[in-house]
């Protein structure tokens, strides 16, 4: 567990710079901003019970739209991404807007890496076992293309939420093609990978790090039960339950933390979704360093030890 912080009395507590609040009108800027999206302006309810803990640690937190043009970002003391979860349709502007601020968490350079799924080819060949995939880029040579045999998913390398994520049953591979010219056509690298069907019995396992260190893992539900595009919204609803990984999934893990190019110790928060294959071993199937649900609500301490962990960095400058 994360080291103790020194404990004020909980409040919000005044702080010099000036800044345009939610509704508009002179405010002040907290110590903490947990930047969201417009569609979730209040946060996602999991994340708010993080304002509170940080009040617990002497912090003031408030959330903030990231793209919300009457904030003044220059005089935000620190930022950590939270739910913002559109950026995927305007990454380059969602990117050119972290490099700008004076200091966010993760940093830039982490959420720059992870915000493509092409970080998944790095990990692959530092070792990781990754759900096998097929990556078809904008500039693979004209002409059919082969899909693996098999009931198959295909989305694109830049996505949030299983936005542009759909199955296809094997006898469908006609509309899983039309699935990735589309996505080519839009200037997408497309990864075609196939179902796992564990998930229907087992689900996944997401495992949440704090600063580096393990913090609660969760069960995530099937999204994908039946063919068709998994949601048309910035996310899709899931089910999710507190679950005991197993020893191996700790290992994958644990080996996935290790393999980044940075100290895990850099890394505020992480989660590692991990899967199992038809063998049962299990499979990375994705990081989540930039955005990700972490699911405090259902991890005993989880969100006062991320609140430390932010209150720790601040002190340590």
């Amino acid at each position: 567990m994360a080291a103790a912080v020194m404990i004020r009395a909980p409040g919000r507590r005044s702080c010099p710079w000036p800044s345009l609040d939610l509704r508009g009108g002179l405010s002040t800027l907290p110590d903490v901003v947990l930047a969201t999206c417009s569609v979730l302006p209040g946060l996602d309810p999991d994340e708010r019970s993080l304002i509170p803990a940080l009040e617990a640690c002497g912090l003031a937190a408030e959330p903030r739209v990231w793209d919300d043009p009457s904030v003044q970002w220059d005089d935000v003391p620190l930022v950590v991404v939270r739910s913002t979860w559109d950026y995927a349709e305007r990454r380059d502007a969602f990117l050119s807007w972290c490099a700008a601020l004076p200091r966010v968490l993760n940093s830039v350079p982490v959420i720059t890496w992870n915000t493509d799924k092409a970080y998944l080819r790095t990990l692959a060949a530092a070792g990781i076992p990754i759900v096998p995939t097929m990556w078809i880029g904008t500039d693979t040579p004209a002409g059919p293309f082969v899909l693996p045999e098999g009931d198959l998913v295909v989305k694109p390398s830049i996505s949030s939420g299983a936005q542009n994520t759909s199955r296809y049953r094997g006898a469908d591979q006609d509309a899983a093609r039309t699935h990735v010219e589309r996505l080519l056509i839009e200037g997408r690298e497309v990864m075609v990978q196939p179902y796992v069907s564990s998930v229907d019995i087992d689900g996944e396992t997401g495992l949440i790090y704090v600063d580096g260190a393990f913090s609660h893992a969760i069960r995530k539900g099937a999204l994908l039960h039946s063919p068709g595009i998994a949601t048309d919204q910035l996310w899709a609803i899931e089910d999710i339950t507190p679950r005991t990984p197993d020893e191996d999934e700790r290992s994958i893990a644990e080996a996935t933390m290790d393999s980044l190019p940075w100290s895990r110790a850099e890394l505020l928060y992480a989660r590692v979704d991990v899967v199992r294959g038809g063998d049962g071993v299990p499979w990375l199937l994705e990081l989540e360093l930039a955005e990700p649900s972490l699911f405090l609500g259902l991890g005993s301490g989880a969100a006062p030890r991320l609140a430390e962990a932010i209150a720790r960095r601040i002190r340590q400058g």
